[in-house]
């Protein structure tokens, strides 16, 4: 069982570093197709090396500019995407990317009618067949895949709960069981999407000289 000091860790951790990066980009995340696309496009975008915080307003950009599902996104120029990426600050890989999120768009309507959750039924609860299918959208690598599934597991309970080795390298900066299983116990009834987020964020945060680094660092 969970000692008290760990739980203790836990709350003042979410206290501080309880923020999903789907909320921070103004993703009201649910099991509909929009949201679940805005989240994969965000999960690309977060793992390039580049800022955080950059791809989070990124993010937001393309969603202002109306690319918030599949059809807009594969019916933009590939300079209309450039452009508002270049709004979101997100110019050392705007035309690589705006290249990819294309194809990507073209690809989820071609397999998947552009719904998510098409190829979430495809994976059929396997975890692994999950990644694989994901794996196959360009510009989502490994660790794009890994982003996506930290953020989507409230929604696809099945997902849940999803550790990866930068939570847990996050879980073990601040004293806390960094094997999956132990550390999954210290969820309680928190969203396990916010407490993944809460260890990823302790990840990044930056040596302490009086700053923290929470959206300063590639979630990478």
């Amino acid at each position: 069982m969970p000692d008290t000091s760990d739980r203790e860790t836990v709350r003042k951790l979410l206290a501080t570093h309880g923020r999903t990066y789907a909320d921070q980009a103004h993703i009201h995340l649910r099991d509909t197709p929009q949201p679940l696309y805005q989240l994969l496009v965000l999960s690309c975008l977060l793992s390039a090396r580049i800022r955080s915080d950059t791809a989070v307003a990124s993010s937001r950009a393309l969603s202002e500019a109306g690319f918030r599902d599949a059809r807009r996104m594969a019916d933009a120029t590939w300079q209309e995407r450039v452009d508002a990426l270049g709004r979101g600050g997100y110019r050392r890989y705007d035309e690589r990317t705006s290249a990819q999120l294309g194809a990507g768009a073209e690809l989820l309507l071609d397999k998947y009618h552009g719904d998510l959750r098409r190829l979430r039924a495809e994976a059929g609860g396997n975890i692994d067949r999950l990644r694989s299918l994901l794996r196959q959208v360009p510009g989502l690598g490994p660790v794009g895949v890994d982003i996506f599934l930290r953020e989507v597991q409230g929604v696809w309970p099945e997902v849940a709960p999803y550790l990866d080795k930068k939570a847990l390298q996050g879980a073990h900066r601040r004293g806390l069981p960094d094997e999956p299983g132990a550390l999954a116990r210290l969820t309680g009834h928190t969203d396990p999407a916010v407490f993944a987020a809460a260890m990823v964020r302790a990840a990044l945060e930056r040596p302490r000289t009086g700053a923290q680094g929470t959206g300063a660092q590639s979630t990478s």
